[in-house]
C-alpha cells in the first residue's frame, strides 16, 4: 500500500513529494492548539511537525526573498483528500511579516499521521476550517491582480 504524499508544485526551483516520514525528517516544532470545529464543538490537540516555511524554503520558492513588497502577491493554496482546500498567504508564514508556526503536521497527540497524511495546523485561527486532514498537495504561485 503506497503511503499519503504531499505533492508541492507551483513557482518551486524543486518541486516535490513528500511522505509524512519525509516530513518527519525536516525540523520540527510543536504546538498546543484550540479551535472550533463546527461539526464537533471545541477541539484542543497537540500537533508535531514542520513549519510550512521550512517547507517551502526547502523546495526553492521562486520567490524573490529580498523584496519585500513582491513577496506578498504570493499564495499558498492546501488541498486535502477530501478535496477540502485552503489558502494561506506567504505573507503569515514570513517570518519577515506575520511569521505564524503553521505547520504540516506529522503527528496530533502524539499518534503519527502516516496513514492519513500530514495535516495543516494554523495555530492563529480560532475556527478548524483551514485545519487541512490528508494534504495531498501545496501549491504556491502568485495571487491574479484585480
Amino acid at each position: 500500500m503506497r503511503r499519503p504524499a504531499v505533492r508541492l508544485h507551483g513557482h518551486l526551483d524543486r518541486p516535490a513529494e513528500l511522505t509524512v516520514g519525509q516530513l518527519r525528517d525536516l525540523p520540527a516544532q510543536h504546538v498546543e492548539v484550540t479551535f472550533d470545529c463546527r461539526t464537533e464543538g471545541a477541539q484542543h490537540h497537540g500537533y508535531d511537525g514542520p513549519r510550512l516555511w521550512d517547507v517551502l524554503r526547502a523546495a526553492g520558492p521562486m520567490v524573490d526573498l529580498t523584496a519585500r513588497k513582491p513577496r506578498l502577491g504570493f499564495l499558498l493554496a492546501v488541498t486535502g483528500a477530501d478535496g477540502h482546500r485552503a489558502v494561506v498567504s506567504w505573507a503569515e508564514i514570513d517570518p519577515d511579516f506575520g511569521g505564524q508556526q503553521i505547520l504540516l503536521a506529522t503527528s496530533m497527540d502524539g499518534a503519527p499521521l502516516d496513514e492519513a497524511g500530514p495535516q495543516l495546523v494554523v495555530p492563529a485561527d480560532h475556527c478548524g476550517a483551514r485545519y487541512v486532514s490528508g494534504v495531498t498537495a501545496v501549491w504556491l504561485g502568485p495571487a491574479l491582480g484585480a
